[in-house]
């Protein structure tokens, strides 16, 4: 691969991004832990539930009071909000500087640097006032980048290569690794259900029966209620549709990139952008975030 070819590293973005990624990755690791421990605990509870002795009850109350705490932490904290405001932040500070480094709307490659560079600060500017706080870990300078000024001072030709190959090439193989990724662990999770509702059915039969007396149906139907929560939590499915969707949208928008010449170049990577944003955008609408 040719020099000119590099595109945008994430250490060649601001620190802006930096700083709303990490907020967003630590608030996804820690709404995830909670979300995992209040489930456990259901379960937890349903298994003290169905024992019959007074070391059974004593382990209720304390899962009961463990869900409680977990359930306080998760509402105080509300970690899930630092994890999609830092992933809205993150994309779009990532979205102004390919604007900027390839010579994109409204950076096109024909306007002066300090107009150029004044126009990039007051665009990260507006977006720092109006991201909430929980988007952020301590954020340090807005200036542009010296990997973004250099790839803006490359030739047309250079700019266009690097665009396509470490932009939008990269997002389609992403956007299609993760398609494939969450169309598996569905189809896995499917199965996993429908192998606790048939245990279930099975110990409600025998129990029926007089088999034994143990409530385990009441255990797995814990279980799968647990089970059906993480799966909605993941949103396997809608997110397998809609990587989908992304990835064949690039390709559409790969192909016309390619043709674009020099005079429509800043709105057609305008474009591009617009599309990346649709599908983040997307995504934080199916999880309730505004």
């Amino acid at each position: 691969m040719s020099s000119a070819s590099h595109g945008l590293r994430d250490d060649d973005l601001p620190v802006v991004f930096r700083s709303s990624d990490s907020a967003s990755l630590g608030g996804q690791r820690n709404y995830i832990r909670g979300t995992k421990l209040r489930l456990t605990l259901a379960v937890a509870a349903a298994v003290c539930g169905a024992l019959d002795q007074r070391a059974a009850v004593v382990g209720l109350v304390v899962v009961f009071v463990l869900t409680i705490c977990a359930e306080v932490w998760l509402l105080t904290e509300r970690p899930e909000q630092s994890w999609y405001d830092g992933r809205a932040l993150a994309e779009s500070t990532k979205t102004l500087a390919w604007r900027f480094a390839v010579g994109g709307a409204p950076f096109p490659a024909d306007l002066p640097r300090p107009d150029a560079h004044r126009r990039f600060q007051r665009r990260l500017g507006e977006l720092l006032r109006e991201a909430p706080v929980s988007s952020l870990a301590p954020v340090g300078s807005i200036a542009v980048t010296d990997a973004m000024n250099t790839l803006r001072s490359r030739s047309f030709a250079d700019r266009k290569e690097a665009y396509l190959r470490h932009r939008i090439e990269d997002q389609q193989r992403w956007y299609t690794a993760k398609a494939a990724s969450n169309v598996r662990n569905a189809r896995r999770w499917r199965f996993v259900l429908i192998g606790v509702e048939g245990l279930g059915l099975t110990a409600a039969v025998l129990r029926l029966l007089e088999l034994f007396t143990f409530d385990l149906a009441g255990i797995l139907a814990a279980v799968l209620g647990a089970g059906s929560a993480w799966l909605a939590v993941r949103q396997h499915e809608t997110l397998g549709r809609a990587y989908t969707f992304a990835a064949t949208e690039l390709s559409v928008i790969h192909e016309r990139l390619a043709h674009a010449d020099e005079e429509a170049w800043a709105g057609e990577v305008s474009d591009a952008e617009e599309a990346i944003s649709r599908e983040h955008t997307m995504w934080r609408a199916s999880r309730g975030a505004g």
